[in-house]
């Protein structure tokens, strides 16, 4: 049951909380639409000036278009946002909008960098990458809605924890045994891809996976968090409870050893990780997966020659510029290029890195923003995670906070990673940046879990209303019951003793 009108919930039944209705508790509409719009700013004044710059004109029919797709696309987020959860965080969509948007013109920009100036055209080609990820941009918006249609209260999916946790499974394991004709893409197997058509499934296993641990603890939840023996001041684990540790760390190691996917790897063994802390509140368990990390981490230097090569080049990458190098040289060369303000739109050659458009988006942003642009797209991330961390504290169930607090960790964790990456801080990992790079599997998922986060914010800002008091039974309709005399106690009143 919905209800579509701004300010109120549908009053529901069957819940823990028993009788609840909310009125009134709804975020200001006007506010959510002030900063829906302030968000489109950026992405329409970036879109013209690109196109001005790189296409060398910008007719006003050119310009009109240009506002109105982004003002419907900014509108249609509203729009949803306002009739299926009305209740939620207003910042959060706001930050995706703007995200996505920039990211929609950094691709077009690298498009039309690929063209002799003379046959740059105005507006993305049906055949260009630009063009390809308005589409998935759409197909997210779509499993966006369907997310938040079907997933009316993200408890139930607590009861499909284990469902979800073998999926999640299954997602991540499938590309290892595929050929590698069909999975493998730049030297990692970590795609499906039929007839033209590919995806990356490990971005729906993350999601999965988050919801099954989250189910997990919680229902385990004094089996971890009470049960150890003190050592040094700390609770350590038992040893037959460290399972569930260990076979994630097992799955990270995996896929690292079939599938070469050192960023898959990092990201669910950090997040699961994560998770596990959050739930039991034990700094041992972050001891004992730092510990196994170093142990996998170190193992598959030695053992895999893809991991030391990536060590390698992290180590040095200009005394292999001419190879495995060149790569992360170029990055580099381009953010310093950029410096403190950047070279300006549409006048840098972040072309010059290769896939610039996935792995390496933010470079472009460093070369042609700046270190001001790229700081202000990492403070709209901190701000998705915080908002996402918020959401987690105001809702009352368990489930929820632990749900909450895995998805927004595991975006700003991915981010982390990502520009890391790019700016040599750790090694090269291939992940995407969420809502920026080029990939339609990268916008599906990162659209479901922001669904996700959306639902337990709308369900936290419901307040808690004491249960319903039960209908008193009537006279003749009470259930009666025979006592016996003997069977009925005594009560003894005895006078106080005087002092």
């Amino acid at each position: 049951m919905r209800n579509a009108v701004a300010g109120r919930k549908p009053v529901r039944f069957g819940r823990e909380e028993g009788f609840t209705l909310t009125v009134a508790v709804s975020v200001n509409p006007r506010r959510a639409a002030a900063l829906m719009g302030l968000a489109a700013l950026p992405v329409i004044a970036s879109g013209l000036l690109v196109q001005q710059t790189l296409a060398q004109r910008v007719t006003v029919a050119e310009a009109a278009w240009w506002i109105g797709g982004v003002a419907a696309f900014m509108l249609t987020l509203f729009g949803v946002g306002r009739w299926l959860v009305p209740h939620a965080d207003p910042v959060l969509l706001p930050c995706v909008a703007m995200l996505n948007g920039v990211g929609l013109v950094l691709i077009y920009r690298l498009d039309l960098a690929g063209l002799p100036i003379g046959h740059r055209s105005v507006g993305p080609s049906l055949e260009s990458d630009s063009a390809h990820q308005v589409l998935w941009t759409l197909i997210g918006l779509c499993v966006f809605v369907a997310v938040l249609w079907f997933v009316d209260d993200h408890r139930v999916l607590g009861r499909y924890g284990y469902t979800c946790g073998l999926a999640g499974l299954v997602l991540l394991v499938v590309p290892a045994v595929l050929p590698g004709s069909i999975s493998e893409v730049n030297g990692g197997k970590n795609w499906i891809r039929v007839h033209g058509f590919s995806i990356q499934p490990a971005e729906f296993s993350k999601i999965l996976l988050v919801v099954f641990v989250a189910a997990f603890l919680v229902h385990n939840r004094d089996l971890f968090s009470q049960a150890g023996r003190r050592v040094a001041g700390m609770t350590l684990p038992r040893a037959r409870d460290l399972g569930p540790l260990i076979v994630v760390w097992a799955i990270s190691t995996l896929v690292l050893m079939f599938e070469k996917g050192l960023g898959v790897s990092l990201l669910i063994f950090g997040t699961l990780l994560v998770m596990l802390y959050v739930g039991t509140g034990r700094a041992s368990w972050l001891l004992i997966g730092l510990v196994l990390f170093a142990v996998g981490a170190t193992a598959s230097y030695y053992l895999f020659a893809h991991v030391r090569v990536r060590v390698e080049i992290w180590n040095d990458p200009f005394a292999t510029y001419a190879t495995t190098g060149y790569q992360i040289s170029q990055a580099l060369f381009g953010m310093a290029t950029g410096g403190i303000l950047g070279a300006g739109l549409g006048q840098g050659s972040p072309d010059d890195v290769p896939f610039a458009k996935t792995d390496f988006i933010a470079s472009t942003i460093g070369e042609e923003l700046g270190l001001v642009g790229l700081t202000a797209v990492l403070l709209i991330y901190l701000v998705i995670v915080i908002r996402g961390m918020r959401a987690a504290l105001a809702v009352r169930d368990g489930f929820g906070k632990l749900l909450a607090g895995g998805l927004a960790f595991s975006i700003g964790w991915q981010v982390f990673v990502v520009v890391g990456g790019v700016t040599g801080l750790i090694p090269l990992t291939g992940l995407t940046a969420p809502f920026l790079s080029y990939g339609g599997s990268s916008v599906v998922a990162n659209y479901a879990l922001i669904a996700l986060l959306l639902r337990v914010s709308d369900a936290a800002a419901e307040p808690a209303v004491p249960a319903r008091p039960a209908a008193a039974t009537p006279l003749d309709a009470a259930q009666t019951q025979q006592i016996s005399r003997r069977s009925t106690p005594r009560i003894a009143f005895r006078r106080p003793a005087r002092p």
